[in-house]
């Protein structure tokens, strides 16, 4: 019956694990460590690693908080989207987009160019952000407020740009923002 749960301790185990819990009986092979390359009485080499417990010099530059994330990318689809309008008004639809921007169909050059500015003060802090550039945080909070205040003035309209330039300006005045940027 003890052969049926494994109490025999002459047994072999298959794979490479022998013993209890994969434990080796046998002494290692000269100059190995079980535990990894840094040979040492204690453990791992004093100062083995960069940074504080072993984390890296640059591993919190490397991992912007999930809120940097998400407003870069939601920038960065708003830019998009602002480059899109400016190639449609260039095609043969481009007196109905600029009708629709400025109220004239001969202003199709001012659609365009205002367009693409758009697209650029989206897309520049899309791309900066991550960079842990603070002027990239300082312009999408300047952008998302202008957004929310027409968003407010043109109200019925305007739910989903409000609620998008509203969820840009939270999610730069968070603490994790905030501490990101500021910490270097």
């Amino acid at each position: 019956m003890t052969e049926q749960h494994g109490d025999d301790s002459t047994e072999d185990r298959p794979g490479p694990y022998r013993g209890v819990f994969g434990s080796a009986d046998a002494p290692q092979s000269p100059g190995t460590t079980p535990y990894g390359d840094h040979p040492s009485a204690y453990g791992d080499t004093p100062a083995a690693y960069d940074g504080a417990y072993g984390a890296g010099a640059d591993a919190d530059q490397a991992n912007p908080p999930k809120q940097v994330t998400i407003a870069a990318v939601i920038s960065l689809g708003l830019g998009a989207m602002c480059v899109l309008l400016a190639a449609i008004a260039l095609t043969s639809a481009g007196a109905q987009v600029s009708e629709v921007l400025t109220g004239s169909k001969d202003n199709q050059g001012v659609a365009v160019a205002a367009a693409m500015i758009c697209a650029f003060v989206y897309l520049l802090p899309a791309i900066y952000l991550r960079k842990r550039r603070p002027w990239a945080r300082y312009l999408l909070i300047g952008v998302a407020a202008i957004g929310v205040v027409g968003g407010v003035m043109a109200l019925p309209a305007s739910i989903l740009g409000l609620a998008i330039h509203g969820t840009l300006l939270i999610l730069m005045l968070q603490q994790p923002t905030k501490l990101w940027f500021h910490h270097r």
